[in-house]
């Protein structure tokens, strides 16, 4: 318990911190930095994991509470820039192998579970059951979402102006109760039957389907308050921080600067994809870069959700991402490692 009451201060000094410098997303990257910087230090931290996935169903109620019967139709007209997904994983792959194993000498496993863009749950299990490092791939995978969480609201900044500090939502108190209760419902009941049936991001589609009926239903009219999306944050910023309790100098000087520039190959791979689909007029450049930037499903909702993007466009691609990554992973990483070695 001293250990979760230490992560919950460290996180909320990250959030005023953020907010004294006027720092964009300070709900979500104050407790990302600040855990990561604690981390670092030597502070035992620990976070409570059905917390956490209870915050992430926050995300998935507020994106399926957008859905309407326009959007849903929308969703055919996606194909387009959907068939770009599975490439880009492939490509990801292709490169990143090679990467971790020839250049920075992980084993195979190890290095093909590193590369793959998918859920950190599920590939440090593929991973664990191929032989490879988790440890190694925990700290990848969580410096690969940080970094690209962290970059992206600076380039949104950049490139496009967004606001980043305009509230998420509107205040609970404006809200029906009966408005509030169906959104619990909605969160709680959808994470259970999607964990129970095996769907994989349980806490997020689940709740998502399930407020997604609701609205298109016409019952539930509208989308969490701000206060929960700013909950939902913190504790998902959090989980990514303290994803780095315990790290030691070798494993910051190795696997942390394996993945830092691992990260550069994929935002590289994530800009030329942009470009593409930007040159052939396939879909708005800031919605093109939320979608394909391959961060975590649950902080790439945050962001298209406090930039006012296209919700459906972007989760759509994700959701693709992670499935093209779960299902083809296992077969494709035995099928490699079948071949001989030189």
């Amino acid at each position: 318990m001293i250990r979760i009451g230490i992560t919950h201060v460290v996180a909320g000094l990250g959030v005023l911190a953020f907010h004294l410098l006027n720092l964009p997303l300070p709900w979500l990257l104050g407790p990302i930095t600040a855990c990561l910087v604690a981390a670092l230090l030597g502070v035992p931290m620990k976070g409570i994991a059905v917390l956490n996935n209870a915050m992430r169903s926050i995300l998935g109620v507020a994106v399926g509470a957008t859905f309407t019967t326009a959007l849903v139709i929308s969703l055919a007209g996606m194909w387009t820039t959907l068939i770009l997904v599975p490439l880009m994983v492939f490509l990801i792959g292709l490169i990143g192998v090679p990467y971790f194993q020839r250049l920075w000498g992980f084993d195979f496993a190890t290095s093909y579970y590193s590369a793959m863009p998918g859920g950190l749950q599920d590939m440090l299990l593929f991973g664990e059951e191929a032989g490879g490092d988790v440890r190694a791939l925990s700290l990848i995978h969580a410096t690969r979402v940080m970094v690209i969480v962290a970059a992206l609201p600076f380039i949104l900044k950049a490139y496009w102006g967004v606001d980043l500090s305009n509230p998420p939502g509107v205040p609970a108190a404006t809200l029906p109760l009966s408005q509030l209760l169906l959104m619990v419902v909605a969160g709680l009941a959808g994470w259970q039957i999607a964990k129970a049936i095996g769907l994989f991001g349980a806490s997020i589609l689940g709740p998502m389907i399930l407020a997604g009926i609701l609205a298109l239903a016409g019952v539930l009219q509208h989308r969490p308050p701000a206060e929960a999306i700013w909950a939902a944050q913190f504790f998902i910023g959090m989980t990514v921080g303290t994803k780095y309790a315990g790290v030691t100098g070798k494993e910051v000087r190795h696997d942390v600067a394996a993945a830092l520039g691992f990260c550069v190959i994929l935002l590289i791979l994530a800009a030329i994809f942009v470009e593409i689909i930007h040159l052939f007029s396939l879909a708005p450049p800031m919605e093109a870069l939320l979608a394909f930037a391959p961060g975590g499903q649950a902080e790439m909702t945050v962001l298209a959700l406090i930039a006012g993007a296209d919700m459906a466009f972007v989760i759509a691609h994700h959701v693709l991402r992670i499935v093209t990554v779960i299902v083809g992973a296992p077969i494709a990483a035995r099928l490699f490692n079948q071949q001989p070695k030189g």
